[in-house]
């Protein structure tokens, strides 16, 4: 169709035809997964928002796009506001606005292959209100008004091998089987991608940027299991490697087969299975327990090989992207650059690098007043030049086979304000806060957030996003349950105990809207920490990440000798990781970013 408001048109014609009056579009696929395949992508076709989340309601009359703080800007700069009103969460949300909106005695459609129970609950009480009805539908009705909507993918799976993952497959599935029979429970279904990926030890390539396979399991009190997923996606390495204990079915023979579980206690992860599957084991007769996914916390914890494969992975990804900060030296006082060309060209010094199988995710190429966009994305529209006296923010990452990578520099191009360093070492003094934290166990990542934003608060700055979260080993950029994030923010609430082995991002920052965006971002690692005399288990981070911090843009006067030292420190051991691995005049260029601080 020619235009998202033909698009919208359509989908209303639809609705009336489906006898609705009004639809939910979720972000999201029948995994709730946060990054999905092109199949699935309902919510870019219907609005133009090329964000990684967000929600949207059509009704007869109006229509409502839905998007947190991330994209305040980004959905005003893709979406027509002449057709959609813009709604901010968690200050407003979908169950709420249809409280408001619905029509009275109206009958909202939703898709139960692409929501949660809890989330279907809440809507259906918000509409009771208004004596509306909550309607489950057969057939997504965007589906059917998307004229040349993409056939889901048809990659075949890899084997992801022991001597990466650390533990084989059917080690795992024993320990599942042990917590099952702790939990008096016969199975546990799996439906978040990357839990399937890292239980069976394999890896797809069906969402772009994440290395996972579309498909479903089912993991039983006797270690065996079964897994859908499109024959034709496995290959005879892959069933070798799966072996006796898995049993194979077709993808879309899912929600039938559950049906054969009646009388059977079966455990479901209620965040991360959608409504289809709890309503399919009601109907089958099944006792239906709410449990977390159990890969979700061992996948989190990494074991002793993922983290050094995750160090092998961050050494060739910090020289990477210090052979393109030097590149970027050169080449940006020029005037030349764009945000296209030097997203390109980090890609290709990380293609050089050796063992790249994909960006982890869309490469965040800011300049100037594009940089203040949290999650902006680089487009032919809106590319912008890299101009002088100003700042430039890349937030990037890589798919190793040995590591997933995520972080991001800030550098400025010519001489910064005054404003700028006052701002940017703000951002680096919280960002050092958590670097340089010890807990005690048990402690949240929500209690470590206000550590990277004290220094903001003090100016009455503040960042409208989490100051991290989790990172899978070759797999999801974003992992929970760990994140360091304000608690009571809802799923990006900082409230999971962090443990030892877990791998988070630290990235404070700060914006200032139409003009430019400051962020420093490294990987941690959450380790057990020796402190003289402690009377109880302490823990600390380990930083993963090595490559320069623009000492250009660092106020000495606003640090303390702790602060001055760390990063002095700092500079240091990204000489001892990424020097030998550089040479000639970006090896020269290294040496003079990691001086130690003056003055």
């Amino acid at each position: 169709m020619s235009s998202y408001a033909d698009r919208l048109a359509a989908l209303r014609e639809q609705l009336r035809t489906d006898r609705l009056d009004g639809f939910v579009v979720p972000l999201t696929d029948e995994h709730m997964s946060e990054y999905v395949g092109s199949y699935a992508q309902r919510l870019a076709w219907l609005t133009g928002f090329q964000g990684s989340a967000g929600s949207a309601v059509v009704l007869p009359e109006e229509a409502a796009i839905f998007v947190d703080g991330r994209y305040t800007l980004q959905v005003r700069s893709q979406v027509d506001g002449r057709h959609w009103s813009y709604q901010s969460v968690p200050e407003t949300s979908i169950a709420a606005w249809l409280k408001a909106h619905a029509p009275q005695g109206g009958r909202i459609g939703y898709d139960p292959w692409l929501h949660t129970r809890e989330w279907v609950v809440k809507a259906r009480e918000a509409l009771a209100d208004k004596g509306a009805e909550l309607v489950a539908v057969g057939r997504n009705p965007i589906d059917s008004v998307w004229a040349d909507k993409p056939e889901p993918s048809r990659a075949r799976l890899i084997v992801h091998p022991d001597s990466l993952a650390g533990k084989p497959s059917a080690a795992k599935r024993q320990e599942m089987a042990d917590w099952l029979r702790a939990e008096k429970a016969d199975a546990a279904v799996l439906a978040a991608l990357d839990s399937i990926a890292w239980t069976f030890n394999v890896r797809g390539q069906d969402v772009e940027h994440t290395p996972v396979a579309l498909s479903f399991a089912v993991v039983h009190e006797d270690g065996t299991a079964d897994l859908f997923v499109a024959s034709e996606k496995i290959g005879d390495d892959v069933r070798q490697h799966l072996g006796n204990g898995v049993r194979l079915h077709e993808r879309d023979e899912f929600e039938a087969w559950l049906g054969g579980l009646g009388g059977k206690t079966v455990a479901v992860d209620p965040e991360r299975s959608v409504a289809a599957i709890f309503e399919a084991l009601d109907q089958a007769g099944a006792k239906v327990v709410a449990r977390r996914d159990p890969a979700v916390l061992p996948k989190a914890i990494k074991n002793d090989v993922e983290i050094a494969g995750h160090k092998a992975a961050q050494a060739r990804d910090g020289a990477a992207l210090s052979r393109f900060l030097h590149w970027l030296s050169v080449e940006a006082p020029k005037g030349e650059l764009d945000e296209l060309k030097a997203a390109d060209r980090l890609h290709g010094f990380r293609r050089d690098g050796g063992d790249l199988r994909d960006l982890s995710f869309d490469t965040i190429s800011g300049a100037g007043p594009n940089g203040a966009i949290v999650h902006y994305r680089v487009t032919e529209e809106t590319n912008r030049p890299i101009e002088r006296d100003s700042l430039y923010l890349v937030d990037s990452g890589g798919q190793y086979p040995d590591g997933t990578t995520d972080v991001t520099r800030t550098v400025v191009v010519g001489a910064p304000t005054a404003e700028m360093r006052d701002r940017f070492t703000r951002v680096l003094k919280g960002h050092i806060a958590v670097a340089r934290a010890r807990f005690p166990a048990g402690t949240r990542g929500g209690q470590l957030d206000s550590f990277a934003r004290q220094h903001l608060w003090q100016a009455g700055l503040d960042y409208a996003h989490g100051t991290g979260h989790g990172v899978g080993s070759f797999l999801a950029v974003h992992e929970g349950p760990q994140r360091i994030s304000p608690v009571g923010s809802g799923q990006a609430g900082g409230d999971e105990p962090l443990r030892a082995g877990m791998i988070l991002s630290n990235e404070p920052g700060y914006y200032k809207t139409g003009e430019y965006g400051i962020r420093v971002e490294n990987l941690v690692l959450v380790v057990p920490a020796a402190i003289e005399g402690a009377e109880k288990e302490m823990l600390g981070f380990e930083t993963l990440t090595f490559a320069p911090i623009d000492r250009a843009l660092i106020e000495p006067a606003l640090l303390s000798p702790e602060e001055r030292q760390w990063v002095d420190d700092y500079h240091a051991q990204v000489l001892e990781v990424v020097g030998p691995q550089l040479e000639g005049d970006a090896r020269l260029w290294l040496d003079e970013a990691c001086a130690p601080l003056a003055g």
